[in-house]
């Protein structure tokens, strides 16, 4: 179940933006096929603060201009895109990864930190 600043399922232009930016700590080839992953599961809910803990991730200042751009979102009754998230022993030993959706995750932070947050989570080739 999705909070009310919540969609369930990830705009679509989500799924290359996760590919690009895996694309750089990754072979290219393993970023599509995570992507490929994300695109063919269900989402599952977790809390910002869990979130930003489990990355390693610093919360992002309010005022930071996509944290920004999407607490205003949020203000107008727009719902936010999922998360899509990497888990496991990853590049550089993180045990997650946020593929695409950092900034909603502060931004849902600052609204709630204990907001359910829906995510597509993979887990990374061994």
């Amino acid at each position: 179940m999705a909070s009310e600043h919540w969609k369930l399922e990830p705009d679509e232009h989500d799924f290359p933006a996760a590919s690009t930016y895996l694309s750089l700590i990754c072979e290219p080839a393993l970023a599509q096929n995570l992507v490929a992953l994300l695109q063919g599961t269900t989402s599952l809910i977790y809390q910002a603060k869990d979130l930003l803990r489990a990355s390693g991730l610093a919360l992002l200042d309010k005022n930071n201009a996509h944290v920004a751009k999407d607490l205003d979102q949020v203000r107008r009754g727009h719902k936010l895109s999922p998360i899509l998230l990497i888990r496991g022993n990853f590049t550089e030993n993180r045990s997650l990864v946020v593929a695409d959706g950092y900034h909603r995750i502060c931004a849902s932070y600052w609204i709630n930190e204990d907001t359910p947050i829906p995510c597509r989570v993979v887990d990374a080739p061994n």
